[in-house]
């Protein structure tokens, strides 16, 4: 009996990064694999609207935060570019949602042969509660996920 060879080619990686040590380090071996492979990478970035009540609630308007937020989210994605030092540069996109389904519309859209994300690692009661980004991504996620926790 001849022994079945199963062989995965990543062409296009999608990265998904927020400013957590747990996303500098999916990162970082995303674009190794990357490099390794000869893949394309991507990365992604999203900006969350429920957040805005926190900063209302505090008295900055609307259109201040959403201003501020995606001002920093694309110094975010410059910064994960740069760092990446990748030829051709990755392809940056910054989205406006909820975090799972937008990184699961942008594979999608892409489309990513692989996501990478980093995980905070919550614990069962805030995963329960309020759900968890990474869940909710390998659960609708159109290609394989590769989730990482940072090294401690």
């Amino acid at each position: 009996m001849q022994e079945e060879v199963w062989v995965v080619s990543f062409k296009k990686i999608l990265i998904a990064v927020d400013e957590g040590a747990s996303a500098a380090h999916a990162a970082d071996a995303g674009t190794d694999l990357a490099r390794q492979l000869g893949a394309e990478v991507a990365f992604v970035t999203v900006v969350d609207p429920a957040m805005m009540r926190v900063a209302m609630d505090s008295g900055i308007s609307e259109v201040k935060w959403q201003a501020e937020a995606q001002r920093e989210a694309k110094s975010l994605l410059r910064a994960f570019t740069s760092r990446a030092a990748a030829t051709p540069p990755p392809l940056e996109f910054l989205e406006l949602g909820k975090p799972a389904a937008k990184i699961v519309e942008t594979a999608k859209a892409w489309p990513a042969d692989l996501i990478v994300m980093g995980t905070h690692g919550g614990n069962v009661v805030s995963n329960i509660l309020l759900g968890s980004v990474a869940q909710g991504v390998l659960r609708h996620a159109p290609c394989p996920v590769m989730v990482l926790r940072a090294p401690e």
